[in-house]
């Protein structure tokens, strides 16, 4: 929320008794009205009454119900690693915590809802959940809420409309005196025109930079809105779309024609985004900053950091003109292209220093590439199978598992011909079933990939084959199959230097195949060639496996120090990456060099948080199978070194932490004893 919370008390008091007493409370009400911010300030009140969090769900950029469960699986942190339904895991890992879940914009999606929010009541007794929509979920048990617009005193103007437009007023135009009685009276007549409206009082207010209260109050009082289809904005919305429509009218031609085309985003965007997807015709890209910064200063966008977004209202508004306008298809096409491109950039970048750059860039568009996918799915197969298999380098590094497979699978059932771009989506394929712990189809798609990629010839497509063959057969017990084909690729098709990331991939799969053969000289040595080349080359994915592999094998030699440093540059290098598979084995690794050390306390807190991340990844304890064999052998050491009533007391205050918290916490240093 960037902006003040006005009044609502008698609101907030209804919305907080209901959640006493209910478990599953829908605010409703027209758009504009308020619902998200009443519903965000209520979870910002309660947040001390639900042990286990409040969490937010929003669902404003979904566009099908496709990507519904794996939106909520995000928002709660949950990354399912096993094949098993989304649904069956959200119900698993709610079960038995005491959690608000608020969904938010729930109409986009509203028989989903319904479904979901009834499975996972049923499941997790302790589940409360705060809804927004223009109309009711239908759950059972539901108690709604209509969320009125906000008073009017007609006695002085002292209701809390009135009050939202002097605070909004004060911000927007703060040469503008409202304590004249005129000033005053104009305030409260615009405020009953816009009926209270949050939404339309801001917009409203927005336009005191260039127009007097006195004219803002005329052109609403005499204004009959015409611009759009009754059947698409109801008559009781008039007061909404008047305000909408007039703030549309008030902008230039380009400021609407803008307007128009970022309704095409489903996120936040950059301005750069912009530029590529909405210039054309008479919108030059050197003028959009300016038109973005005009509709930010007009209450059209909003603007956090460098990201300016639209709010749900608004984009529908400009998502109508843009069908209007005729440009609806030429804009999907321009906007998945973008995002295509985007995509081949930053495979194109990965081995550089940009390559966490590329990481939080593509986890921040992530809706707009879902889209741009669904878009090429229908319309260009062979520039999907492209793409989908472009976001292999990232998506399951990301936690992105389910929507991963589904993309993939989906891409792969197309009708496209064979070459590099289908081969490296059956790579893409294969890592994501081994990473969901699915070895036996995961080994059939890397056969797959073996043979597609003898087809193309190329040394590419026979790295990336070897990777994906090369880690289910190590994480299915394999080592010696999993060095086999990852040294064969490098031999036969590597490069000095190297030619991208597959050859990197079969790098750390040949270090990690080195290590579990017990050829621990071979996997060091590895490993330190390994870190040597991404320092040289500034990318920290192959950096953090080089450093699991020399904290692993310091670990075991007796090096526990050494083990700790090197465990902790891996934790560094995947919290950058937002790599949560890879910050567990991090910690799994520093409680290690914890426990070896004597400091059980630290071990404690460390296998806690660690615990924490496994459980989000949904299978815990679960690892590279030589690192589970010694995990018990450090628990043993630790809690020998401390007892195990104080080793206990640790580990599970950690484990009940906030995982970040908890990870803050261990990436501050060492903790004592």
């Amino acid at each position: 929320m960037t902006t003040s919370f006005v009044g609502r008390e008698s609101e907030l008091d209804t919305v907080r008794t209901a959640l006493a007493q209910r478990r599953c409370v829908t605010l409703t009400g027209g758009g504009g009205v308020g619902k998200s911010r009443l519903a965000l300030r209520v979870a910002e009140q309660l947040r001390d009454r639900y042990a286990d969090g409040v969490w937010w769900v929003d669902l404003s950029n979904l566009y099908d119900d496709r990507l519904f469960t794996a939106t909520v699986c995000d928002a709660v942190d949950l990354l399912d690693h096993n094949p098993r339904a989304p649904v069956e895991a959200l119900c698993e890992w709610l079960t038995g915590r005491q959690v608000l879940l608020v969904f938010d914009c729930c109409e986009r999606v509203l028989a989903s809802c319904l479904l979901l929010v009834s499975e996972l009541l049923a499941a997790a007794p302790q589940l409360t959940v705060l809804a927004t929509s223009r109309q009711a979920i239908g759950v059972r048990g539901e108690h709604r809420i209509e969320v009125s617009p906000l008073s009017m005193d007609d006695e002085g103007g002292s209701g809390d409309a009135v009050r939202l437009f002097r605070e909004r007023c004060a911000t927007a135009a703060p040469a503008v005196s409202l304590d004249s009685p005129d000033s005053a009276e104009a305030a409260l007549a615009i405020c009953r025109r816009l009926e209270g409206i949050p939404l339309a009082v801001e917009l409203a207010c927005a336009r005191l930079r260039e127009s007097s209260l006195t004219e803002i109050a005329e052109r609403l009082g005499s204004r009959l809105d015409t611009l759009v289809d009754e059947t698409v904005w109801p008559r009781r919305h008039r007061a909404l779309r008047t305000a909408i429509g007039w703030s549309h009218e008030l902008c230039s031609p380009l400021e609407r024609l803008l307007w128009a085309r970022l309704s095409v985003f489903r996120g936040p965007l950059e301005t750069a985004d912009a530029q590529s997807v909405c210039a054309g015709g008479p919108l030059d890209a050197d003028d959009i900053p300016r038109l973005l910064e005009r509709l930010v200063d007009q209450s059209v966008l909003q603007q956090v950091g460098t990201r300016f977004r639209m709010l749900d209202t608004l984009c529908e508004y400009g998502a109508m003109w843009l069908t209007e306008l005729g440009e609806r298809d030429t804009l999907a096409r321009l906007h998945a292209a973008h995002f295509a491109d985007m995509l081949a950039d930053a495979e194109a970048g990965w081995l550089s220093e940009r390559q966490v750059a590329w990481y939080a860039r593509i986890a921040a568009t992530h809706a707009d590439v879902r889209a741009a996918l669904d878009h090429l799915i229908e319309t260009d197969p062979d520039a999907a199978v492209e793409m989908a298999g472009r976001t292999g380098l990232f998506w399951p590094c990301c936690g992105h598992l389910h929507e991963s497979r589904d993309y993939l699978e989906r891409v792969l059932a197309l009708d496209t011909p064979a070459g590099p771009s289908r081969t490296r989506a059956l790579w893409a394929l294969g890592i994501t079933l081994t990473l969901q712990g699915d070895h036996g189809t995961a080994l059939r798609i890397g056969e797959e990939c073996t043979e597609a990629a003898r087809e193309d010839g190329t040394p590419q497509s026979e790295l990336f084959a070897a990777h994906t063959l090369g880690l289910t057969h190590l994480m299915a017990g394999r080592p010696q199959d999993a060095f086999d084909v990852s040294d064969h690729a490098l031999i036969t098709h590597g490069t000095s230097p190297p030619s991208g990331a597959p050859q990197l991939c079969c790098m750390v799969i040949r270090a990690f195949a080195h290590s579990a053969l017990g050829r621990l000289a071979e996997a060091y040595e590895a490993a330190i060639a390994l870190r040597r080349l991404s320092v040289r080359y500034g990318e920290h994915w192959a950096r953090s496996y080089a450093f699991h592999q020399l904290a692993f094998i310091d670990l075991l030699q007796g090096r526990a120090h050494d083990a700790e440093l090197h465990a902790r540059a891996m934790l560094t290098s995947k919290h950058n990456l937002n790599d949560n598979l890879g910050i567990a084995l991090a910690l799994d690794l520093l409680t290690g060099a914890n426990a070896v050390q004597g400091n059980g306390i630290a071990a404690a807190r460390t296998s806690g948080t660690g615990n924490t991340f496994w459980r989000m990844l949904g299978h815990p304890n679960h690892g590279t199978p030589e690192l589970s064999e010694v995990r018990d052998q450090w628990e043993l050491q630790a809690r020998k070194s401390v007892g195990d009533d104080a080793y206990d007391k640790a580990f599970h205050h950690a484990l009940n932490d906030d995982a970040e918290q908890g990870l803050a916490l261990v990436m501050q240093g060492p903790l004592p004893s």
